[in-house]
């Protein structure tokens, strides 16, 4: 496997599709839940665009564990000094729900849990040598996640 961030995602979707598949504990068959699951990934989706463009305005690389050439800080960065990976675990959430999977929800603090100790840690690290006073800054006013 891949260990980029959307092959963590595909995995996690992939378990959970096929827990609700061949494993249907704790389901729901509810209208209601696949709108929000649907709205949920749409603004994950979005949410992941808006933070692409950043990548795209800043000219810098969108791969994790290479060095940035210059510091995001704009767009949706105001709001989460990590919106790609928040775009993931909204979209995982959302497609949990749309696949009726109640227990499948605990795929959600897992894959952040994942993402946290194989990305973050060692972006956030980087980020702090390559940009110390404006990663310093960042961090005092924008959380993590939320």
């Amino acid at each position: 496997m891949l260990d980029v961030p959307p092959a963590w995602l595909v995995l996690f979707l992939a378990i959970a599709y096929l827990q609700s598949r061949f494993w249907p504990v704790l389901m729901v068959d509810a209208p209601l839940l696949d709108v929000i699951g649907w709205t949920l990934f749409g603004l994950g989706v979005a949410l992941m665009l808006w933070a692409f463009t950043e990548f795209l305005r800043l000219k810098t690389s969108v791969v994790p564990r290479r060095i940035p050439s210059a510091f995001i800080a704009g767009g949706p960065y105001r709001f989460s000094r990590n919106p790609i990976y928040l775009a993931d675990v909204v979209m995982l959430a959302g497609l949990v729900l749309v696949f009726g999977s109640l227990i499948g929800l605990l795929l959600v603090p897992l894959l952040m849990a994942v993402i946290h100790h194989r990305f973050i840690t060692g972006e956030e690290t980087g980020l702090s040598r390559t940009f110390p006073k404006e990663f310093a800054q960042f961090c005092r006013r924008t959380r993590r996640w939320l």
